[in-house]
């Protein structure tokens, strides 16, 4: 997994790619965590080149989605969701929480 993370001047733009497993989860976790840390609450994650997400994955976005919503801070909007992960959202029913976009620009201009 590679994971990629720019700051820029009112959204922070996450890339994922890869596969993100129970084992890397953490990572994306604390990417998450350093952003959010630093008082920035608007976020964009490009899942462009991603190939599978588990639940650990999963469970580091919505943790995230409540963290900045929270007392209306910000939002966690997906981009360039791929259809098989797209299929895994609608799975776990996590769908209706995210805004998706289908690339980054329209989601960084959607703030």
């Amino acid at each position: 997994m590679e994971i990629v993370s720019k700051q820029l001047k009112r959204v922070d733009l996450v890339q994922v790619s890869g596969r993100i497993d129970s084992n890397v989860a953490a990572q994306l976790e604390d990417a998450f965590k350093a952003i959010t840390t630093a008082g920035r609450y608007r976020i964009v994650v490009d899942m462009q080149g991603l190939e599978y997400i588990s639940s650990r994955g999963l469970r580091a976005l919505i943790t995230t989605l409540k963290e900045t919503r929270r007392w209306n801070r910000g939002e966690l909007r997906l981009c360039n969701v791929p259809p098989r992960i797209q299929g895994v959202l609608d799975l776990a029913g996590f769908t209706p929480l995210f805004r998706t976009f289908d690339n980054a620009v329209d989601a960084v201009g959607s703030f």
